[in-house]
């Protein structure tokens, strides 16, 4: 049978400046759901590239003392190396000024043209360089453009003007009978609002510049005597079928499953322009635009423009492409913004890849090598230790479902549950005690070996040079998601042990990675909530504490098991506790709580003797919870760390600074009157 194809792109960048960290975000998210459709034996073909025309770039080439197209060889260079570094699994780099793409945009505008969609008139409005578009008074804040803070130019020309007002009633259509086309739902939800109102006709085509692709006589002979080029957007949005060879065998194989990653910004380009062009094109549409969020220095939007741009070659050369593209999954929620954060990707490195995956990886191989002369041992009678394990190995159909929703971050950390569930059993076995039981040390040692050859599978799509690093040391091929299930009698022998993740020295953010002084005065600064990592649980059991009478030992829910500590049982009876979505801090360091261990925290309210819980109705247990701008902490914090944080309550809401704490589902709930303190 023929491989399913599946086709996901990027957005193509701009190459006027370097690459900055949110151009390898969205490359990273992109080659995770490229190397998961690998993984289920799909046909992928993953495209990404650079757009090199317009008034921007001729503008930024004319202040290098480049021609234009010198300027964007040299530029284009650095996105493509970018690539590289990152190790994408891309099958091209689209370039705008490539043979194939020029052509392939005069073929489309003429076709548009020819179905009496494009027409000759004179345009009149404010046009903003840095986006390469005309807004509307609307649009703007405060006069000025809100992506790049400057006020646009008034602008009167003669243009082509492409009827998008046209298809208006199509477009609308096709996104409220396909809730799958804009994802995610908060972004459908507000191009939908946005196509209340009429659509104006686009304009089309440049006369001002001449860095651009020309309209093709056909269409001028009647109209302008100046020389018009293709408006930068009209041309850029076509390299998604010109990268695939339009219109041959090989567009019509991929663009039947087509599935957009952009940024946020360019949702409207992409959910309404680009559609109205196929449309007029009659090409059919893609499957999916996903929207996903930005990422953010201190709660501001990361850009070239504004100065804050943090190079992620050099952080690829300080720490390796792997804890990079593993921390960027792991924090940056889908479809929202998040914060880059060289202190988090430390302590991500050193805890959950270096202490969690690579120890787990160098003590099985170590004690194989020590006792079975590097072969793997023969499993042996599988007991309730091996059978529980088992039953840890992410669910697959589960983990596709999220990744068709586009929810990456609960995969990654759905598999990384399972690896501490690795560890976990792990030391609970004690395999370094076994040495007088050879079966049991052999069943032990091979059930982490075969966990580990599951984890070289489900690591893949994240950190791909580890997860081959891993199949390798323990002699095994990367397989596919079918493969990711218990075997008693897979074979091989292991190389010898080697670290795979080194620890990092904790230090304060590099200024080699950041630029940011230079422009806006700004430091990067340490967030006392960012110490934080709270989570949603359930509360599935409340017992007394044995040694304390105002205690309660609360058993949660919380995508794992967890046993707290808690001291509300003056102000709750039992049941009231029972089945509650409550907020615990999950990176607090366990202690002992007269002679009872507890996992950490659940936070309350409490104002003139009144205590109450907060509370997340509608979350799933594991759910992160989160303010906007702020991401949160992987180190464990002591409950001093904790006391320096503020957190308070206003219209039964929990906030920090102001900013409410909330989850994807929703802000957290806890009724209490404002101001009182959250502990």
């Amino acid at each position: 049978m023929p491989k399913t194809p599946f086709y996901i792109t990027t957005a193509i960048d701009y190459p006027n400046a370097k690459p900055h960290i949110g151009h390898a975000y969205e490359k990273i998210v992109a080659d995770m759901i490229a190397r998961w459709h690998t993984l289920q034996g799909e046909d992928v073909f993953f495209l990404t590239g650079t757009d090199e025309h317009g008034q921007k770039i001729e503008k930024a080439a004319k202040e290098a003392g480049k021609t234009p197209k010198h300027f964007v060889d040299d530029m284009s260079a650095h996105f493509q190396k970018l690539c590289t570094a990152l190790t994408l699994s891309n099958n091209a780099f689209i370039r705008t000024t490539d043979k194939k793409h020029v052509k392939t945009a005069i073929e489309i505008l003429k076709k548009v043209n020819s179905k009496d969609n494009v027409y000759f008139g004179t345009y009149e409005g404010l046009y903003c360089t840095g986006c390469e578009s005309f807004k509307t008074e609307k649009e703007l804040k405060n006069g000025l453009c809100p992506d790049h803070l400057k006020a646009p130019e008034h602008v009167k020309e003669e243009s082509y003007f492409f009827k998008l007002s046209k298809f208006h009633q199509q477009i609308k259509q096709h996104i409220e009978q396909h809730p799958e086309f804009i994802r995610p739902e908060s972004k459908r939800n507000e191009i939908l609002q946005r196509l209340q109102e009429p659509l104006q006709d686009l304009s089309i085509s440049r006369a001002n510049f001449t860095w651009g692709i020309p309209v093709p006589k056909e269409i001028t002979t009647t109209a302008s005597t100046k020389k018009h080029i293709i408006y930068v957007w009209f041309d850029a949005l076509l390299n998604y079928i010109s990268g695939i060879a339009y219109p041959t065998k090989k567009f019509q194989k991929y663009w039947n499953n087509a599935h957009h990653l952009i940024g946020k910004d360019i949702a409207w380009f992409h959910t309404v322009i680009w559609p109205a062009i196929l449309l007029a094109a009659e090409v059919p549409l893609p499957k999916t635009v996903y929207c996903h969020g930005f990422l953010t220095v201190d709660g501001q939007k990361m850009s070239k423009t504004l100065g804050n741009v943090v190079d992620p070659m050099a952080v690829i050369e300080k720490y390796g492409t792997d804890p990079l593209r593993y921390t960027l999954l792991r924090d940056v929620p889908a479809g929202q913004d998040g914060d880059f954060s060289e202190k988090t990707l430390i302590a991500r490195n050193n805890s959950e890849l270096a202490d969690a995956l690579g120890n787990l990886l160098q003590r099985t191989t170590v004690l194989i090598q020590k006792n079975f002369h590097g072969n793997i041992p023969v499993c042996g009678t599988l007991t309730e230790k091996e059978k529980s394990l088992e039953k840890s190995i992410p669910d697959l159909q589960e983990l596709n479902t999220l990744m068709e929703k586009y929810q990456w971050h609960h995969v990654v950390e759905k598999v990384w549950n399972y690896i501490n569930a690795c560890n976990k059993y792990c030391n609970d076995t004690e395999p370094w005690k076994q040495t007088n039981d050879p079966e049991r040390l052999a069943t032990i040692l091979y059930t982490l070996v075969e966990h580990l050859r599951m984890i070289s599978i489900l690591t893949w799509p994240v950190t791909p040079a580890s997860a081959e690093k891993i199949a390798c040391q323990i002699g095994q091929p990367l397989g596919k998601l079918k493969d990711a299930k218990f075997a008693k009698k897979t074979k091989g022998t292991l190389a010898q042990a080697q670290i795979l993740f080194k620890k990092i020295e904790q230090k304060t953010v590099s200024p080699s990675l950041l630029a940011i002084a230079k422009t806006t005065g700004q430091q990067p600064t340490v967030n006392s909530f960012a110490m934080l990592n709270l989570k949603v649980a359930r509360i599935e059991k409340v017992e007394n504490h044995p040694n304390a009478d105002k205690l309660y030992v609360l058993t949660l829910d919380a995508g794992e098991r967890k046993q707290i500590v808690a001291g509300v049982k003056q102000f709750y009876k039992p049941e009231e506790l029972l089945s509650k979505q409550i907020v615990f801090i999950s990176n607090l360091k366990p202690a002992q709580l007269r002679g009872v261990e507890s996992q950490g925290m659940m936070l309350a309210a409490e104002k003139e003797g009144v205590v109450r819980v907060l509370e997340a109705p509608n979350a799933k247990p594991g759910e992160q919870v989160f303010v906007e701008g702020i991401t949160p902490a992987a180190q464990q914090i002591t409950i001093e760390d904790f006391q320096k944080v503020t957190i308070t309550t206003k219209d039964k809401k929990a906030a920090y600074n102001g900013k409410p704490l909330q989850t994807k589902t929703g802000t957290i709930y806890v009724d209490i009157a404002d101001g009182a303190k959250i502990k």
